[in-house]
C-alpha cells in the first residue's frame, strides 16, 4: 500500500476512489489528524497510473467525469471487488520500507539490550568517535543514532522516522534514506561532539534532517507527491525552539539544528536531480 495524499473534503476523494475503480485500481480513504482522510492505493504496481489521474484529478476536481463515476459505481455497475479499510498492521507495514522498518528493528535491538543490563557496553560500542576510541573506526560516526536513553526517547523518534523516513523510501527509494541517515547522522553527530560531548544518541537529529528534506523537497518539487503537513512542520519547528529553553531534560539541541540544516540542503539537492516525470 502507499499513501497517496490528504484531503480536507471526503465527498472529492470518494469521487476520485469511485472514478479509480472503473479502471480497476482499489484505493481506500481513512480517517487522518484534524479532521483530514488519506488516501491509500491499496497496490503499488498502479503507482505511475494513479499519480497521473491524481494530477488531473486535483488540478479539475470539479470535472463531471468524477461526479459521474460515484453514480456508475453504485448500483448493477458496481466493481467486482468491495472497499475495505486496511488494518493498523497494513497501514504500518505499508507506510514503512524495509530501510525504514530495519532501522526500527535495530533500535529496538539495542534499547532492549540496554535496558537487561548492557546500557554502558552498548555506549561503549556505538558512541561517537573520540580521541580515545580512534576517529577511524567508522561505524562511530552513524551509530549514535541507534542508542536511545528512555522509553519516552525511543517511541518518540521512531514514530516521526516511520512516518516522515517511510514516506521518503517510498516515494525516493531505500538508497536516498540510507544517504540522509548516514550523512545527517555524522553531520549532526559532529556539531552536538563540538558542543557537549559524546555523552549523546538518538535518532532525533536524522529526524529534523528528514523534517529539513521533505519541507524543501516538497516545497520545490509539489508534483512528486511528497511533502509534510503544515500543522506537523510547526508543531516540530516550535518543539525545536522549546528545547532550547526547557529546564527539565537534557536535549541534543546541536544535533537537532544541524540535521535540519543538513535534510533542507539535502532536500534542496535531491529536488534539482529529481526526474521531471516520476
Amino acid at each position: 500500500m502507499m499513501r497517496l495524499i490528504t484531503i480536507d473534503n471526503p465527498r472529492l476523494g470518494q469521487a476520485f476512489i469511485d472514478y479509480m475503480a472503473l479502471k480497476h485500481i482499489e484505493i481506500v480513504m481513512v480517517p487522518d489528524v484534524e479532521a483530514t482522510f488519506c488516501l491509500w492505493l491499496v497496490k503499488d504496481e498502479h503507482l505511475d497510473e494513479t499519480d497521473i489521474e491524481l494530477k488531473q484529478f486535483l488540478a479539475h476536481p470539479e470535472d463531471p467525469k468524477y461526479s459521474a463515476a460515484s453514480w456508475q459505481t453504485d448500483g448493477k455497475q458496481k466493481p467486482l471487488f468491495r472497499y475495505r479499510s486496511p488494518s493498523v498492521l497494513q497501514l504500518f507495514y505499508a507506510k514503512a520500507g524495509y530501510m525504514t522498518l530495519g532501522v526500527c528493528l535495530l533500535c529496538i535491538v539495542v534499547f532492549v539490550l540496554q535496558m537487561f543490563g548492557l546500557q554502558q557496553t552498548m555506549f561503549n560500542l556505538l558512541h561517537f568517535p573520540t580521541s580515545q576510541t580512534g576517529t577511524w573506526q567508522i561505524w562511530r560516526w552513524v551509530t549514535p543514532a541507534f542508542l536511545h536513553f528512555s522509553i519516552l526517547h525511543i517511541i518518540f523518534n521512531l514514530l516521526w522516522w516511520w512516518y516522515l523516513g517511510g514516506d521518503l523510501e517510498k516515494r525516493l527509494g531505500a538508497w536516498r534514506l540510507a544517504n540522509l541517515l548516514v550523512l545527517s547522522s555524522a553531520g549532526s553527530g559532529i556539531v552536538q561532539y563540538w558542543s557537549d560531548g559524546p555523552g549523546f544518541g538518538g535518532l532525533s537529529g536524522v529526524v529534523y534532517a528528514l523534517v529539513g528534506f521533505i519541507w524543501m523537497f516538497g516545497w520545490k518539487r509539489p508534483e512528486l507527491g511528497l511533502s509534510i503537513q503544515k500543522p506537523l512542520l510547526g508543531f516540530m519547528l516550535i518543539w525545536l525552539v522549546i528545547a532550547f529553553v526547557q529546564p527539565f531534560m537534557p536535549i541534543a539541541n546541536s544535533a537537532h539544528v544541524a540535521g535540519l540544516l543538513i535534510g533542507m540542503g539535502l532536500g534542496l539537492y535531491e529536488a534539482k536531480r529529481a526526474p521531471v516525470n516520476v
